[in-house]
C-alpha cells in the first residue's frame, strides 16, 4: 500500500486520533498525547485541532510562551476560532504582562460563542481570575534553616 492509499485509508480515523491525544493529555501521557496529535496532523494538516492539543500539552505543563505561540498560530488562519482564543486568553492570564490582554480574549471568545463548553470555560477561566489570580501578591517564600 503506497502512502497516499495509507492516507486515505486512516483519514477517518481522524477525529479518533485526536479524541485519544486529548484522552492521553489527561491521563499526564505526554509521549502518546504527541504522537496522536502528530498522526492527526499527517491525516489532516489543515484541522487546527491537532494544533490545538499540542497547545493544550504546552499549557498544562505551563509552557506559558509555547502555548501562546501554538494558539496565536491557530488564530492568525482562523481568527473566529473560539476555542483557541479562549485558551491563548488563559495562557495570557498566566503572564503577569499579558493578563489583561487574556482575561479581553477570554470575554470576547464568550460573547462571539454560541458553544455552551466554550462559554463554561470562559466562566471558569474569569472566576479564577477574579478569585485566585486576583489576590493580592503574597510575601516571598523563606528558605528553611
Amino acid at each position: 500500500m503506497d502512502e497516499e492509499s495509507l492516507l486515505e485509508f486512516f483519514s477517518e480515523d481522524y477525529s479518533l486520533f485526536v479524541e485519544a491525544g486529548f484522552v492521553a493529555v489527561k491521563q499526564l501521557d505526554e509521549i502518546a498525547a504527541r504522537r496522536l496529535f502528530k498522526a492527526a496532523e499527517v491525516l489532516n494538516p489543515d484541522n487546527p485541532a491537532s494544533q490545538l492539543g499540542l497547545g493544550y500539552i504546552a499549557l498544562n505543563k505551563l509552557h506559558v510562551t509555547e502555548a501562546a505561540t501554538i494558539f496565536e498560530a491557530i488564530l492568525k488562519k482562523d481568527p473566529e476560532h473560539r476555542l483557541a482564543q479562549a485558551l491563548l486568553g488563559v495562557a495570557y492570564l498566566l503572564s503577569q504582562d499579558k493578563k489583561k490582554r487574556g482575561e479581553q480574549l477570554i470575554l470576547e471568545a464568550k460573547d462571539k460563542c454560541d458553544d455552551p463548553t466554550i462559554k463554561n470555560l470562559a466562566d471558569v477561566c474569569l472566576d479564577w481570575l477574579q478569585k485566585d489570580l486576583g489576590a493580592k501578591s503574597l510575601p516571598p517564600l523563606k528558605a528553611p534553616m
